[in-house]
């Protein structure tokens, strides 16, 4: 019934049957670690590669970016004193801060003076586009208006005054360019790419001080927006 040493062992059971045993569920045990190991490998190997896509994507875009910042200035460097014009590097916005010049108060009918400027502005614009327009998503013409409405003091009522103004003279001015015939080759591209849009007050320039610049928030801004953000959508839904 006992061994000699005093250590019972199950009857019927060998003690290679039991180091057997031991042996199998140790090799079990260490397969599991190994797919365990092989599926996390697999899954940073796929993190990288995506980190890798989305790094390549935004290098793209701020080269993109670039280029189209730098040909809009070499186009228009000389003309935007003159148009009270300015580019913004970041945003890649053309914007015309002259707005009393544009339109009289209150009113969204393109000026006869603003109408030649467009007319020398806009078909060189869409030029200077053209060699970019696979990587643009799309060009919105914006509306901005400063944040006053006469004497109104109504705070809800000034603004949706002027989110209709802006709206409708963002929209003058995309019915005025769109016509003329220097950029019919464009307009199937223009139909599908550029917007007219209204901010009404919600995005004012500011002076040094911290004081809004009436001035320069009331302008109308073309204004570039690339495709690189929709690319990087489409890889995280991928990786999903």
């Amino acid at each position: 019934m006992s061994s000699r040493s005093g250590f019972f062992r199950p009857a019927g059971r060998s003690r290679g049957e039991g180091e057997a045993s031991w042996i199998s569920v140790s090799d079990l045990m260490a397969g599991l670690m190994m797919v365990f190991l092989c599926i996390a490998v697999a899954m940073m190997r796929s993190v990288m590669i995506e980190r890798e896509k989305i790094r390549t994507i935004a290098m793209s875009y701020k080269e993109n970016q670039l280029a189209i910042y730098e040909t809009l200035q070499r186009e228009f460097a000389a003309d935007l004193p003159r148009w009270g014009a300015t580019i913004d590097r970041d945003t890649l916005t053309v914007a015309f801060n002259n707005s009393d010049a544009m339109f009289d108060t209150g009113e969204a009918t393109l000026s006869t003076s603003y109408q030649v400027v467009f007319e020398e502005f806009f078909p060189r614009y869409m030029n200077v586009l053209a060699p970019f327009k696979a990587s643009i998503e799309s060009v919105r013409i914006e509306g901005h208006t400063s944040s006053g409405w006469g004497q109104s003091s109504d705070r809800n009522t000034t603004y949706f005054n002027n989110l209709r103004l802006s709206q409708d003279r963002a929209r003058s001015v995309l019915r005025y360019v769109y016509t003329l015939a220097e950029v019919t080759t464009h307009h199937a591209w223009m139909m599908r790419n550029v917007a007219a849009v209204g901010y009404s007050s919600s995005r004012p320039i500011y002076n040094g001080d911290g004081s809004e610049n009436i001035e320069q928030s009331k302008r109308v801004a073309f204004r570039v927006i690339t495709n690189s953000e929709t690319k990087i959508h489409s890889i995280l839904e991928e990786s999903f």
